[in-house]
């Protein structure tokens, strides 16, 4: 659980990060500051992350939850009918590419079966 929070305050401190590091780069000791916030958040003995995961990340999502598991089922929804759709048509790809395979190597099998009528044959002298 520990490990939990840690990665989750992290991800969202790198999240923000992403956006802020822009802006406020150019202050002085920032990337030692930085340096310290995540030794702060990873620290045993402070127990940084666990103390921001407590106090600002699960209560929001506890008040949450329910549209959360909304978003979920939704997701989940969707991405049934996404694999569906998709799946159907890949099987119509498929379908259409091997018909028009073999309309085309027909047409080739044909030529060779001709090559092998009897009148070819019969057109080969015998050297027994």
């Amino acid at each position: 659980v520990r490990w939990m929070m840690y990665w989750i305050i992290f991800a969202l401190f790198m999240a923000t990060e992403t956006f802020t590091d822009l802006f406020i780069s150019w202050l002085p000791f920032y990337y030692e500051l930085k340096m310290a916030f995540v030794l702060w958040l990873l620290s045993p003995y402070t127990r940084g992350a666990s103390l921001l995961y407590r106090r600002f990340v699960h209560p929001t999502l506890a008040r949450k939850e329910k549209e959360i598991d909304a978003f979920i089922t939704q997701a989940r929804q969707r991405s049934l009918e996404t694999m569906v759709y998709f799946g159907k048509r890949s099987l119509n790809v498929a379908a259409t590419a091997a018909v028009q395979a073999a309309t085309k190597s027909q047409g080739v099998l044909v030529g060779r079966l001709r090559s092998f009528s009897m009148q070819d044959l019969s057109s080969i002298p015998d050297q027994t």
